[in-house]
């Protein structure tokens, strides 16, 4: 599913006080690709996330996704109809979790909604076992009292569940311990080659984003400055001169 980005601009603020959040003349993200968001803090990545899933209203333009799902040609605008929902998985932050459930509870909520029977989701879950190392599935916790490594891990998993043909994942990388973190890559990387998803994520770990991403936007005050080719981790030295990174 490609996304299709033209004339995106959101601000916040009033009279002499607007912050240009999102800024973006043009912008395509082919199918099949994994595309890595990078930028520091306010450079406008979940704010992008946000415009692109219409948890937010742009102040002008239009997000675009255009592909075949469900074997139909579509070529929609997220903003005017919500059947792009239908392929698209995302997890941006603990608001999309439903806390006063356990994580089992939850997996089995969003299985029902979608038809899911309890044996497809029983075997859906078997390719998660590895990155929920024992501490979510099976829990008796609810999603609110669990670390914040945990919950990422339930909000992640969700995003999966359903293998969308679109998958936003905001930091996906926060609060995971190394082994987590290391799982997740591999998670992505195979998932994206047996389903051909388009994925999208956004990190502030440079390392983590060269290693699986092929193509990844650098984002300062809204606009998308650079859009860096990254087949062979040839994106490390450009990345790491932008942010100055010494060794």
């Amino acid at each position: 599913m490609n996304i299709l980005i033209n004339n995106l601009k959101k601000t916040f603020g009033e009279k002499d006080n607007i912050k240009v959040a999102v800024d973006i003349d043009s912008y395509e993200i082919h199918s099949g690709e994994i595309l890595g968001l990078v930028g520091n803090n306010g450079a406008g990545k979940s704010t992008l996330f946000r415009l692109i899933l219409d948890l937010i209203k742009a102040d002008t333009g239009t997000v675009r996704m255009m592909g075949t799902a469900n074997g139909q040609a579509r070529d929609i605008d997220v903003s005017q109809t919500e059947d792009w929902k239908d392929w698209t998985g995302a997890y941006v932050d603990e608001s999309f979790l439903i806390d006063y459930l356990t994580p089992d509870e939850y997996f089995h909520f969003i299985a029902r909604i979608t038809g899911m029977s309890d044996e497809q989701l029983d075997e859906e879950m078997k390719r998660f076992e590895h990155f929920m190392a024992g501490e979510v599935s099976g829990q008796t916790k609810l999603i609110r009292n669990l670390s914040a490594g945990n919950k990422q891990k339930v909000g992640i998993v969700a995003a999966m569940l359903l293998k969308p043909q679109v998958l936003i994942l905001d930091e996906p990388f926060n609060f995971l311990d190394p082994s987590s973190q290391s799982v997740i890559k591999h998670l992505l990387k195979a998932y994206n080659q047996e389903t051909g998803a388009t994925i999208l994520i956004s990190s502030h770990n440079l390392n983590h984003t060269v290693d699986i991403c092929p193509r990844i936007a650098l984002l300062e005050h809204g606009h998308i400055i650079r859009d860096i080719a990254n087949h062979n981790g040839e994106a490390q030295a450009e990345l790491e001169n932008y942010f100055d990174v010494i060794d």
